[in-house]
């Protein structure tokens, strides 16, 4: 009996642990595509907040990051909180500054099949990564 216990523990063990390693690759997955989006970029200083006069520049990288696309800019806000991140949710943004997007305004995360509330996002500052010239 002591034996078959213990192979259900070590069972359960190894099955917790392909769950924790499932949330590390979702993670892993976004961090790899957004090193790839700024691959050869130089990063520059954070701002609080940034212009987004285009509103199709937007796009969100699972739990990693928000990215907007201007020109030869691309600028990065991270979350506090990545889980807070899905590239399935809508981002649902209240703003304080018009056509700017600053870290203190609102931003909300909502189910695209159910329509539901999913979370509230907190961003870090923005840092603008941009081509070397020449």
């Amino acid at each position: 009996m002591r034996k078959i216990m213990t192979a259900l523990a070590i069972s359960a063990l190894a099955l917790s642990g392909g769950a924790v390693s499932a949330k590390q690759t979702a993670a892993e997955k976004g961090e790899a595509q957004l090193q790839k989006l700024i691959e050869g970029r130089t990063a520059g200083e954070p701002k609080n907040c940034i212009n987004t006069m285009r509103r199709d520049g937007m796009r969100i990288i699972d739990r990693t990051a928000i990215v907007y696309e201007a020109g030869d800019t691309v600028w990065v806000a991270r979350p506090t909180d990545t889980r807070q991140l899905r590239r399935t949710d809508i981002l649902v943004i209240d703003r304080v500054n018009g056509s700017q997007l600053c870290t203190n305004d609102t931003l909300y995360t909502i189910d695209q099949t159910s329509g539901m509330y999913t979370g509230a996002v907190f961003l870090k500052e923005f840092v603008p990564y941009t081509k070397p010239k020449g």
